[in-house]
């Protein structure tokens, strides 16, 4: 070999130290301890994600159900508008198998001549297996002419002349003696035994206001078509286990509670309409 081209030693080859080995093995340590929590948490946020995604989906598919059984259960038609508001995060409810809270309520629903605006709402309702709601109840407004429509299924009460004046229910008739005496009556509405009741509360005749005895007294029995308790049954055109419970004249509209049986969200003769005495 030439002397004028000497051959050079390679340099020696990196030799780790025991330091810079022991930090590498530290952190392939590391990243094996993470990737099990990465993965924990990913899978974490993509159940959130589905959750929040089906939440939605699956409150709707119950708001439809208990709007279609409600149609099917009261005979409303197909377009009846219904208003069906559920509380909290329904999912878990679905598990557990009860609804926490659920109110169903309309402007108008027509029941034979009873109409009026509707909230029914229910607590611990069940939706599965049976059993019943943890309480129930509805209220139902009726207008003047929605009451005068009801109170024309009364024979004898004139209902064309039926205003509400609260607390009052008043009508104008005559009394037909040896002269025509126009008579003004009032009467305050209450629950009697499911049935909606309407009491003289106070008589005018000749623009003075007298005794209901007094006219009776003056009048006979005459007297007592006009001065007597006015009946309107209403069980037989609201499910059997509807009960109402309380009736009031709240300005220009009847209000009226009404209890509902827990029971009747699984017993089909709860359902069914009630029956007058």
């Amino acid at each position: 070999m030439s002397d004028a081209h000497p051959t050079q030693p390679l340099p020696p080859a990196a030799v780790p130290s025991a330091r810079s080995s022991s930090a590498a093995l530290r952190r392939r340590r590391r990243r094996r301890r993470l990737w099990p929590w990465v993965a924990v948490v990913l899978v974490l946020l993509l159940l959130v994600a589905g959750w929040f995604i089906a939440e939605p989906i699956v409150r709707g598919m119950v708001v439809d159900t208990v709007r279609t059984e409600t149609i099917k259960a009261l005979d409303l038609p197909a377009d009846q508008q219904l208003d069906v508001e559920l509380e909290g995060q329904v999912l878990p409810q679905l598990i557990m198998g009860r609804l926490d809270a659920l109110t169903v309520s309309s402007d108008e629903v027509t029941l034979g001549p009873l109409t009026g605006a509707v909230v029914v709402h229910g607590t611990g309702i069940p939706i599965r297996g049976g059993g019943a709601a943890d309480t129930a109840s509805a209220t139902l407004r009726l207008n003047e002419q929605q009451v005068r429509d009801l109170l024309a299924t009364v024979e004898g009460l004139p209902a064309a002349t039926v205003t509400l004046d609260e607390p009052v229910v008043r009508f104008e008739t005559e009394l037909q003696v040896l002269v025509t005496v126009p008579v003004g009556v009032s009467l305050r509405p209450s629950a009697v035994g499911g049935d909606l009741v309407l009491t003289p509360d106070s008589l005018r005749v000749g623009g003075a206001d007298i005794p209901a005895q007094a006219l009776v007294d003056q009048f006979g029995a005459i007297a007592r078509t006009v001065v007597r308790d006015w009946d309107v049954c209403i069980a037989q055109y609201l499910p059997a286990g509807v009960t109402l419970d309380r009736v009031e004249v709240k300005g220009k509209e009847i209000v009226a509670d009404a209890v509902i049986d827990g029971r009747i969200v699984s017993d089909p003769t709860l359902q069914d309409n009630g029956v007058c005495d």
